[in-house]
């Protein structure tokens, strides 16, 4: 049966054009509900998660009616995308404006992630309109949240990855189609430091400089990073201070850590923790944690890759691997069930005014989501 491309690209055009960021609860409520109207139109089951603390519902899409009756209920093959986007409401109608140029399709989402999320729907879709037989039931988790780093999703992320055999993450493919079969973790740490104040030229001898001790904290942590273990610290955000003449009283910092596995995220952990003031006048308070553990190419996760190679190969196109220091909802499920993460459509220019799917990744990469679907068990 022939795949209609017109039809995919029209779907998620239509999806793009309902603006997701992920604050904004309107703009995910109806978002959802196309994707959920969509995915029932051809006869999947949706349930519907609700949000909390802000944040919209989480969609989990199962088709198990292609799979022996036996297997229905038991583990499958999860597919995770995520419904939110970072570019604000009225992007589309100012600086990145829906629309296709030669080979791309530019609008906010549109290659992170609403053309993988969709393409995992089409590939279902196919998979039912041609009656084809899989070995598991596919699920389909998508969370709302996952840019502001799966706050209130990561426990159903879990739970779903603890009954699946497989994970088929749709974030966008990598450097020209390349899927990623490995991610450094992802850490988020604030250092405040309280000296004393004093006027800066009367009394200048009795205060404690928080900005000063802050600076020492900025060496400390900066000399963590280790290249050849792929630990990075990285000092992102400042601020501190009131006044020129003023002794500061007050100073911070925002630090990412990025580390390749969570025996060394445990480590960098506590280090970060176990920070103290070098001036004992001053205090010194460090909060934070990984909130995304890394994870590695285990054999399991090489064995799903080669699978997934050589069903490309039959599709006629060369399926590469890599490790990104970026993070994802594969973080939480690597470790669990092996993971393919970048398994969505090529693209450029994500988060940026830029963004952009390929539409000719479209058809590949939902031909070979079809496959996996089929020959996993």
């Amino acid at each position: 049966m022939t795949i209609d491309l017109d039809e995919i690209l029209s779907g998620i055009q239509r999806w793009i054009a309902i603006e997701s960021p992920t604050d904004d609860a309107a703009g995910m409520a109806r978002y959802a509900a196309q994707v959920q109207a969509d995915y029932e139109a051809f006869g999947a089951r949706v349930e519907r998660i609700a949000g909390r603390d802000g944040m919209g519902d989480h969609l989990l899409a199962t088709d198990a009616r292609h799979c022996p009756p036996a297997a229905a209920d038991g583990p499958g093959v999860l597919v995770l995308s995520h419904l939110d986007t970072v570019h604000p409401i009225g992007t589309i109608t100012g600086p990145l404006p829906m629309r296709i140029e030669g080979d791309r399709l530019y609008g906010p989402g549109a290659e992170d992630m609403k053309g993988g999320t969709h393409i995992a729907l089409a590939a279902l879709r196919q998979i039912a309109r041609e009656g084809i037989a899989t070995h598991l039931p596919i699920r389909h988790l998508m969370v709302s949240d996952e840019e502001m780093g799966s706050p209130t999703s990561r426990e159903h992320i879990e739970r779903e990855a603890r009954r699946a055999r497989y994970v088929i993450v749709t974030e966008p493919a990598r450097s020209g189609g390349k899927i990623v079969t490995a991610r450094k973790g992802c850490g988020s740490f604030r250092v405040e430091v309280t000296g004393r104040p004093a006027h800066a030229g009367v009394e200048h001898h009795l205060g404690r400089n928080a900005i000063r001790e802050l600076a020492r904290q900025i060496e400390a942590m900066e000399a963590m990073t280790d290249y050849e273990r792929g630990l990075t610290v990285n000092v992102g955000l400042v601020g501190g201070g009131t006044r020129q003449n003023v002794v500061p009283e007050h100073a911070w910092a925002e630090v990412d850590v990025r580390v390749p596995n969570p025996e060394l995220g445990e480590e960098i952990t506590r280090r970060m923790l176990a920070l103290q003031s070098v001036d004992p006048d001053c205090r010194l308070v460090v909060t934070g944690c990984i909130d995304r553990p890394g994870y590695e190419k285990t054999p399991a996760i090489a064995a799903l890759f080669e699978h997934a190679r050589g069903l490309a190969a039959e599709l006629g196109f060369d399926l590469v691997d890599l490790k990104t220091g970026g993070g994802s909802d594969g973080n939480f499920t690597a470790n669990i069930a092996p993971t393919l993460d970048g398994m969505g459509v090529d693209g450029d220019g994500g988060h940026t005014h830029e963004e952009r799917l390929y539409i000719s990744s479209v058809i590949p990469r939902m031909r070979l989501l079809m496959r996996l679907f089929e020959t996993l068990a």
